[in-house]
């Protein structure tokens, strides 16, 4: 097996990019962490799995991938933010996130019907910005609360229509996963009984 990573001029190898993707397959999600430089060499490990590819795009659309020594030709196509993905006559659809931005899709909180809307932090980060107060009336997508999170701002919506009930937050305030965010009743559960 070749080094992993290219070499600074004082000769230390540097440190190649890791990077954690979810590929979301029939619906069932995956974590994939890829380790990769600029040559095209990966290493991709799936579960226990660790799996040596190097990969070369050949035209528009295709990549010839050399996988444990065997070599495949796969056509990708994108077709509204999913993969298709062709091998050996065997067609994938493949949804292809980052990890972060996986969890802030799935995890932003949690709403049932009738039941509002609890919004907690999906990942550690800081609140830049609260965007109602308690007692506010919301409507499904409205913005809650915004976070920044490995430099990017994420804004959080409302998944239900209700009243802001209690705000637990402030900007400049660093959050973890799990923190309670902002509390919505939903409509349907009415006024709360003394």
């Amino acid at each position: 097996m070749r080094p992993f990573g290219r070499r600074h001029p004082a000769g230390r190898p540097s440190r190649p990019r890791a990077v954690k993707y979810v590929a979301t397959i029939a619906g069932h999600p995956t974590v994939v962490d890829v380790t990769g430089g600029p040559d095209g060499h990966y290493r991709l490990t799936i579960g226990e799995e660790v799996w040596e590819v190097d990969a070369r795009l050949t035209a528009q659309g295709f990549c010839s991938l050399l996988v444990g020594g065997v070599s495949h030709l796969a056509a990708v196509i994108d077709r509204d933010g999913t993969c298709v993905v062709d091998v050996g006559g065997e067609a994938y659809e493949i949804l292809v996130e980052e990890q972060t931005r996986w969890i802030i899709r799935t995890r932003g909180g949690i709403a049932g019907g009738g039941q509002g809307q609890t919004l907690t932090a999906p990942l550690p980060g800081k609140i830049t910005h609260v965007a109602v107060r308690p007692g506010d009336q919301v409507r499904a997508g409205d913005t809650l609360v915004v976070i920044e999170a490995m430099k990017m701002e994420n804004e959080f919506k409302a998944s239900t229509a209700g009243t802001v009930s209690d705000i637990r937050v402030q900007p400049g305030q660093a959050v973890n996963p799990g923190d309670v965010l902002v509390v919505v009743r939903s409509a349907a559960e009415g006024e709360p009984r003394p």
